[in-house]
């Protein structure tokens, strides 16, 4: 049990040629009309297989891609509990990053994953994607760490773009870890362990425990007591030796300073009670930014994990957004 919930809390941390396939189901018409699909492909994207998940009843249907937080994590095989309304109105996809769930089973990265090489990647999936399913533009949602790889898109290929969803995002993140260690400094000032390991907390972060204890107490503070445990920090100490040099690329991101204008749409979905990410700060993004349309919802009952905390209302939004913002035919 230990192991298993170390592992969901370490991938929310911050996520053509085919070969594996699951539950292959695909009719296509010779005109394409006619699409069903509900498979895994494994297209060659930055040098490697990676794995991307379609499905669909009718190809017809807008494309909705998922940037999966992270990094180093996966949204595969949790998918049904938020899409499952979604499916009514697009054609889903599941993207495994490079050394993240399935595509890491099949192949690891050669080299050692960054920023810009991610970025690329995601350039590359959604290309495939677009010519796969025979699409002009597609939609795309990131989740936390994938806003790093969404906001990137926005900025640099807008034209491949219906509208971007930024679901809790990273804005200014090392504006958002100091802002959480003193909450966490005044939530546990009367925990001595608590307090002695945060005080030794240091921001930008020199050492992989810099982070691990404030991730550990944030943890605690939401009730995952298992996180005390050696076997939890021996599986975030071993997350960071592939993924703490990215983090620390992701703290010099400060979109505020460096992506004030998007040519399109941007709808941001922050969480009431998200202090991982500060939802002060995406609010006081969102003023700023200039974009053709955007929007902002507020998740009344939600943290930093709007699609497992509201579901419904976060799977409603999207398709509300959709009716009453149409593409451009």
């Amino acid at each position: 049990m230990i192991k298993n919930s170390l592992l969901l809390v370490l991938l929310v941390i911050l996520f053509p040629f085919y070969g594996c396939k699951e539950q292959n189901k695909k009719e296509v018409s010779s005109e394409n009309i006619s699409v069903k699909i509900d498979t895994l492909l494994t297209p060659e994207i930055g040098g490697i297989k990676q794995v991307v998940k379609i499905k669909t009843d009718d190809s017809k249907k807008p494309v909705l891609l998922f940037l999966s937080g992270g990094p180093g994590s996966s949204m595969m095989n949790t998918a049904n509990d938020f899409t499952n309304i979604l499916r009514n109105k697009y054609t889903i996809v599941q993207w495994d990053q490079r050394n993240a769930g399935r595509t890491l089973e099949l192949n690891s990265s050669p080299t050692q994953p960054s920023v810009e090489q991610m970025e690329k990647d995601t350039y590359q999936v959604i290309s495939f994607l677009i010519k796969e399913l025979n699409q002009d533009k597609i939609y795309l949602l990131g989740s936390s760490w994938g806003n790093v790889l969404g906001f990137y898109i926005v900025e640099n290929h807008p034209e491949m773009l219906h509208s971007y969803y930024a679901v809790n995002p990273v804005i200014s993140q090392l504006k958002s870890e100091m802002e959480l260690l003193k909450i966490l400094k005044i939530h546990f000032k009367d925990n001595t362990i608590a307090s002695k390991e945060l005080a030794n907390v240091n921001i930008p972060f020199k050492i992989d425990e810099d982070l691990f204890f404030i991730r550990k107490w944030l943890f605690y503070k939401e009730g995952k007591e298992y996180v005390t445990s050696d076997n939890f920090k021996d599986g975030f100490l071993k997350w960071s030796e592939t993924w703490s040099p990215v983090w620390n690329e992701v703290m010099d991101i400060d979109l505020p300073k460096t992506l004030k204008k998007v040519n399109c749409p941007v709808y941001f979905f922050v969480g009431k009670n998200d202090i991982q990410t500060s939802t002060e700060i995406t609010k006081n993004y969102f003023e700023q930014l200039k974009a053709p349309k955007k929007d902002l919802f507020l998740f009344e009952n939600s943290g930093h994990q709007i699609h497992h905390d509201e579901p419904e209302k976060f799977q409603n939004t999207i398709i509300q957004i959709l009716k009453t913002n149409k593409p451009e035919e």
